[in-house]
């Protein structure tokens, strides 16, 4: 079970570099046409770990920012979407939305990686 989780650890952390590596490539002419495949994968390797993730609790305030947390995880999967869609110029969306619904997911994340962190220190020492 501990090497599973070291396993998780390891997936989720190398999604999280990759995703700001996609973000990132975009600005670099030479390996823009690159940057939809590795934030697609980024993506996909963040938001799987994330919705591995459970909370067993009864707080109501924690249960809702981790519905906050996972829309940011699907945002995050729907801007990887969108980034293919404009590369290989798929369907009707084929501008620069996928920054607009990345700016949301990552709001959301942000957010969530700070309040949920506070909340479970103080459900903890309201346990105590």
């Amino acid at each position: 079970m501990k090497q599973l989780n070291n396993i998780q650890n390891i997936l989720f952390q190398v999604g999280g570099i990759l995703l700001v590596a996609g973000a990132i490539l975009p600005m670099v002419p030479a390996l823009s046409s690159h940057a939809s495949m590795v934030f697609a994968i980024g993506a996909l390797l963040f938001g799987s770990m994330q919705m591995l993730q459970r909370y067993e609790g009864n707080n109501f305030v924690i249960k809702r920012l981790r519905r906050q947390q996972l829309l940011g995880a699907i945002l995050l999967m729907v801007t990887a979407c969108l980034m293919i869609m404009k590369r290989y110029q798929l369907g009707p969306l084929r501008a620069d939305e996928w920054k607009i619904v990345l700016i949301v997911a990552a709001i959301l994340e942000l957010y969530t990686a700070f309040r949920i962190p506070y909340e479970l220190e103080k459900e903890e020492k309201k346990n105590l």
